[in-house]
């Protein structure tokens, strides 16, 4: 990018990257503090920022860029676009009939500016260090062995299996660019709340995946929202999502935590109590549960299992009282239970509780023999 000609075109990155970068960051922030008590002071927030991805993305678009970067274009225009359509879907959710839900919405261009500026990460270095966590930023090793990393290696980075982004009953997977298949990695199975699907749900884990080399699968459920009443529906379904998975990439069988949000939280209790599953640990969020699970839970799984459970005091869905009492039903069963109640968390999920989460499903602990 050193001569002349594409000088317009540097420019164009050097403006577009950061502004795109920090939109995201505003809509991390939003998505995190969200609730319908809190959207009018997030509106009056984000409206007094300065909004420059909006001009990038003009400044980009009338640039004669060289044909030989169009591919970068593309992809930092298209992060740029999704970034302010979902600030400008925010700034506006306080006038819409339902604001909270067109809020909850224009959350949604996360996920589409995280998937177009992704690849960017192995060519732009501030790219690169938004996909980590932010005390790894100045690992140096961590730093070395992705910039080892061939961009153009298969089977590693984002992949959607089965058909497109969030497609019903396909899922989507995270490979971290240095796997190596001379050791077992970590698996995370991540699962969406009753709205959304796993091609989005996917990148609340990325950054954390990226970071410490673990291996995400995020399904999409085959109705509208998990089959909490009928798991014999999704959860056969998630089992082959998870062998295809350890058919090609070397998964460490002591080490599989099945999490979700909301809706996806709940069929984490509904699967990962019952017999016969593979989950080596549970971490809930913002879920619901009724004392009546436990009925089709069995006994010798729960006794000893791994479960942290994570639930926001101010959850205005499912009440905080309900993770309560999960954690004193489990633990009267036996289950070795983490309890992590939020002051300020609403019904939203909790990016930043994910390295906790991922502490404990990485420390150390007794062998334990599934049933």
């Amino acid at each position: 990018m050193a001569d002349a000609a594409n000088e317009p075109a540097v420019d164009a990155i050097a403006n577009l990257v950061p502004a795109t970068l920090r939109a995201l960051h505003a809509l991390e922030f939003a998505a995190r503090h969200l609730s319908p008590t809190t959207l009018p002071e997030l509106i009056a927030a984000l409206g007094k920022r300065d909004d420059d991805v909006g001009a990038a993305l003009a400044v980009s678009r009338a640039t004669d860029w060289p044909e030989r970067l169009e591919p970068v274009r593309a992809a930092l225009e298209q992060a740029a676009e999704a970034a302010a359509e979902g600030i400008s879907g925010l700034l506006a959710a306080g006038e819409a009939p339902q604001p909270i839900i067109a809020a909850y919405r224009s959350l949604r261009g996360y996920a589409r500016a995280a998937e177009a500026i992704y690849p960017m990460a192995a060519h732009l270095r501030p790219v690169s260090q938004f996909f980590l966590e932010p005390d790894a930023r100045g690992d140096t090793g961590l730093a070395e062995r992705l910039a080892a990393v061939d961009p153009l290696r298969e089977d590693v980075g984002v992949m959607h299996i089965g058909g497109p982004a969030g497609s019903r009953g396909n899922f989507s997977l995270y490979v971290p660019e240095y796997y190596d298949a001379a050791r077992s990695w970590p698996l995370v199975v991540a699962m969406h709340g009753g709205s959304g699907n796993g091609g989005a749900f996917l990148w609340s884990w990325v950054r954390e995946a990226r970071t410490r080399g673990l291996v995400v699968i995020a399904p999409t459920a085959i109705g509208s929202t998990w089959s909490l009443m009928e798991p014999d529906v999704d959860g056969p379904s998630i089992d082959r999502m998870v062998e295809n998975v350890a058919g090609q990439w070397n998964i460490d069988p002591a080490r599989k935590l099945a999490t979700g949000m909301s809706d996806g939280g709940t069929f984490t209790y509904v699967l990962g109590l019952s017999g016969g599953n593979q989950f080596t640990h549970l971490a809930p969020v913002a879920a619901a549960f009724h004392p009546m699970m436990m009925t089709f839970a069995d006994p010798d799984r729960v006794s000893g299992l791994p479960v942290h459970i994570v639930h926001g005091a101010q959850d205005w869905m499912f009440s905080a009282a309900m993770a309560r009492e999960a954690e004193r039903t489990l633990q009267q069963a036996g289950a070795a239970v983490v309890y992590r109640e939020i002051a300020d968390l609403s019904h939203t999920y909790p990016r930043d509780e994910n390295a906790a989460i991922l502490d404990w499903f990485m420390a150390p602990a007794p062998a334990r023999d599934l049933p």
